[in-house]
């Protein structure tokens, strides 16, 4: 029988989630033990990590319009989250208080950069429905860190909605994004563009990229 891209997203997501003790923050956050240092860290880092992912999802939507209208709509509406999460951020940044001169002063580190990074590499040159199944998986972990550290900011940090409106954002999956991706792999499968091996591996290093971006910020 045929894999379904149901299958080859049910496969990824499972074979790629990162293992539940990998992350060194969540957990510390969850307890409250966390400084506040670091959550300031992780909101100006991501005003980085989001300017650089949008511009990679614009590209790969760029790539994939011709003959692939499924994967170029799934990263045009990526690359609209991207804006919309940077609105929620703004409100993070506050609640850290951080004003508009130290958000220009700060200096990312390289090991939180290493995941964009890593994005725009796949959007010079990988397939894209590959880049979609890799993505996916990546989400999935994504989304789980998410909703553990907004609840952890309410609880131990005194953080209102608002402020944890980014996480609320992500910690949640879209069923729109969900339709998009399948919808992609199904071009991906059709016309035979999709490569789980090559989807795979960049799945992998994309949760690794993920992983150390929040061991920086543990230290």
């Amino acid at each position: 029988m045929a894999r379904t891209a149901e299958d080859v997203l049910a496969d990824a997501v499972r074979q790629l989630a990162p293992d539940a003790a990998a992350n060194p923050l969540v957990p510390l956050l969850a307890s409250g033990e966390a400084p506040r240092e670091a959550v300031a860290a992780f909101a100006l880092e991501q005003r980085h990590i989001i300017d650089g992912d949008r511009r990679s999802f614009l590209h790969l939507a760029e790539r994939a319009s011709d003959g692939r209208p499924a994967a170029a709509a799934f990263f045009t509406g990526l690359a609209q989250g991207e804006s919309l999460a940077l609105e929620e951020l703004g409100a993070l940044t506050a609640a850290c208080g951080l004003d508009e001169e130290a958000v220009r002063a700060y200096e990312p580190r390289a090991g939180c950069q290493a995941y964009p990074a890593y994005v725009a590499w796949l959007a010079l040159g990988a397939g894209p429905a590959d880049v979609v199944v890799a993505l996916t998986a990546n989400f999935a972990a994504w989304g789980g860190y998410c909703a553990a550290v907004g609840r952890a900011l309410r609880e131990h940090y005194g953080f209102d909605d608002r402020a944890c409106g980014f996480f609320d954002f992500f910690a949640e999956p879209d069923p729109a994004v969900g339709e998009a991706a399948l919808a992609a792999v199904r071009e991906g499968l059709a016309d035979g563009a999709l490569r789980e091996p090559s989807a795979h591996r960049y799945g992998r290093l994309l949760q690794e990229y993920e992983l150390m971006f929040w061991q920086t910020l543990a230290g």
